[in-house]
């Protein structure tokens, strides 16, 4: 999303890491959210933030667009 400081969400790493160091997942749904910085010392002003969004099924899902409101 153009901003060199990614950011992963807890409940996304605990998801990857829940089967274990050989079983990794092979579809996980994510959203991907550009925030501010509240760190004044930091050189970028934005961050990119990859939450896991929970999915019932990975089939027939496509690419939505999420406005601030609706998350």
């Amino acid at each position: 999303m153009g901003t060199p400081d990614v950011r992963v969400d807890t409940r996304l790493n605990k998801y990857l890491w829940s089967k274990g160091i050989r079983n990794v997942p092979f579809r996980v749904r994510v959203r991907l959210s550009r925030r501010r910085n509240d760190d004044e010392d930091s050189a970028n002003k934005l961050f990119t933030l990859v939450s896991y969004v929970p999915v019932a099924s990975l089939k027939g899902l496509q690419t939505e667009n999420v406005d601030a409101s609706q998350e």
